[in-house]
């Protein structure tokens, strides 16, 4: 092969991976949540229950960092047992 040739298929490999970490960085930069997560509401609940380490309702004997006021109906896994009794309602 040419050095010529050597020299053009280098720049169009470069230039490929150029353009695809652009491409990657554009969407983890769209997916990544906000550097304040207390901001991210969990789509395990409607309403907004923030994404935490741990979410405790408010008034009740948690220690938090997160608390949320009820209700809150449970859509999903409830991930921080705030529905007590298992009837889809959290912090009733």
């Amino acid at each position: 092969m040419k050095k010529s040739n050597v020299g053009a298929i280098a720049l169009v490999a470069l230039t490929g991976a150029s353009y695809l970490y652009s491409a990657l960085n554009k969407e983890i930069s769209h997916t990544a949540p906000p550097a304040n997560s207390s901001s991210v509401c969990d789509p395990n609940y409607s309403g907004c229950v923030p994404v935490a380490s741990d979410v405790d309702c408010a008034g009740g004997g948690g220690n938090g960092p997160a608390y949320v006021q009820g209700p809150i109906e449970v859509i999903g896994e409830d991930i921080y047992r705030l529905d007590g009794d298992g009837d889809g309602i959290a912090c009733e």
